[in-house]
């Protein structure tokens, strides 16, 4: 297939025409000679497509069919939330409900949730992705036996358990496609997805989606166990993924065994690290066992200044989420002890310390938007307004290059137009110093994958 994009922008050089010849670029140069179809740039940028580089995919795609309750404030329109909800559903169908905070409606306790919905079975997730609320009807639902050791039912909680939630209410995997769509809307050609649950089903369930088109995107999957890449390449594996949770910390042993595992199947880790706990405890277990290439700090809630050198001594990459700054930074403002706000999501300090940076969205816990994400890197800016952890501040340009880099080398190779690579390309709609003026997926007029259009904007 060939393909000849017309007066495009590469690397601030305007007027550019780019050839694409069996699914990479083959030329680049002024007035090229036409062969084929052509799609005019109209002297928008032409960029590498976006790389998320810490997605949830099952999880995200679900979202469509569940009740969000980030932005409710007070038990009033939280209340007002699951109403909505449940008028929806038939008696006693599942209501699924994402996001919630204390901060929403107070702490939240089963018989909370039997009152607001008697009639049906809910389940309501954390906006940590750590624990379901259960009320009484969603455990009658779930039947006795077999629990898993994070399920606490006297008080309707259950700890990391949606694989147990998944075979017990034996739901089918969301549809792909509107996703697959979405997320190429905003530029994106490649994602991680960082799921812990991730076995050979599920890893099916995706690869059957890429070969289908549904998720147009390359894949890399991490997993908590054993994973084979299959043949046709319809998805990479990616790290280990090592979940870590500061209130049940491992033991050190178990943790550098978990690390050998990982080293016996050939892979990296990438560690859950929001807290300075658990990222403690991974700094020690990686001194012990050895750190490697492709090893990674995933998150990085809490980076400690004095966590710097040990960082960077153990060659680790940190995968972080800007856009948790902005959607998250006015509870953070409200609960954080002042002294420890400037080791929150840290950017501009981690690069000048020389250790590697991506970014991505861990969505659905974050906004899926890469743009947004770009935005809050540079201003630092949470919705209501206030600036947190000026000093981490980027400028737009590297912004950007957060989510440009390789999908198994984040923050150490990035992509380029150039000759010979791969054509996963997001076209904007104008030269790229106007679009980072102003971030926005607006600004995405195109977004092409091994040459194919996938996304053009009003076509």
């Amino acid at each position: 297939m060939t393909l000849l994009l017309r007066n495009v922008e590469v690397r601030g050089r305007a007027g550019l025409d780019v050839r694409i010849e069996d699914g990479r670029i083959a030329e680049i140069g002024a007035r090229l000679r036409s062969a084929g179809p052509e799609l005019d740039g109209r002297g928008g940028a032409l960029i590498p497509g976006l790389c998320d580089h810490h997605i949830h995919l099952f999880a995200l795609a679900a979202r469509a069919g569940s009740v969000t309750v980030e932005d409710a404030v007070g038990p009033a329109a939280f209340a007002a939330r699951i109403a909505a909800g449940l008028a929806e559903r038939p008696a006693g169908a599942w209501l699924r409900v994402l996001g919630y905070h204390e901060s929403t409606a107070g702490p939240l306790t089963r018989e909370d949730l039997d009152r607001l919905a008697p009639g049906h079975p809910v389940r309501v997730q954390h906006q940590t992705g750590a624990l379901w609320l259960l009320n009484s009807a969603a455990l009658q639902a779930l039947g006795e036996g077999d629990d898993p050791p994070g399920l606490e039912r006297a008080a309707g909680r259950l700890w990391r358990g949606d694989a147990w939630l998944r075979s017990r209410i034996g739901s089918q995997p969301p549809p792909l496609a509107p996703l697959g769509r979405r997320l190429a809307a905003h530029g994106i050609t490649t994602l991680t997805d960082a799921s812990v649950t991730t076995d050979a089903s599920a890893a099916a369930a995706l690869a059957l989606a890429r070969r289908a088109g549904d998720l147009p995107q390359r894949l890399t999957l991490m997993s908590g166990g054993a994973l084979e890449a299959p043949a046709d390449a319809a998805f990479a594996v990616g790290p280990v993924k090592v979940l870590l949770d500061d209130h049940a910390l491992p033991d050190l042993d178990d943790f550098i065994a978990r690390i050998a595992e990982a080293r016996a199947w050939g892979r990296a880790v990438a560690t859950h690290c929001v807290t300075a706990g658990e990222l403690a405890l991974t700094l020690a277990a990686l001194q012990a066992a050895g750190a490697r290439p492709g090893d990674r700090i995933e998150h990085g809630g809490v980076i400690a200044a004095e966590a710097l050198d040990a960082l960077r001594a153990l060659g680790l990459s940190v995968v972080t989420q800007p856009v948790f700054v902005a959607e998250r930074g006015d509870r953070y403002l409200a609960e954080v002890d002042a002294a420890d706000l400037p080791d929150l999501y840290r950017c501009a300090s981690l690069r000048a310390a020389g250790i590697p940076v991506a970014a991505s969205s861990d969505a659905p816990y974050g906004s899926a938007d890469p743009w947004l994400g770009v935005a809050a890197a540079v201003d630092r800016r949470t919705l209501g307004g206030a600036v947190l952890g000026a000093a981490e501040r980027v400028s737009a340009g590297e912004a950007l290059a957060l989510y440009l880099d390789e999908q198994a080398a984040p923050g150490r190779r990035a992509r380029r137009v150039a000759r010979g690579a791969a054509a996963d390309l997001c076209l904007l709609d104008a030269p790229l110093a106007e679009v980072l003026a102003e971030p926005s997926t607006a600004r995405v007029a195109a977004t092409l994958i091994g040459g194919e259009v996938v996304f053009e904007r009003g076509g």
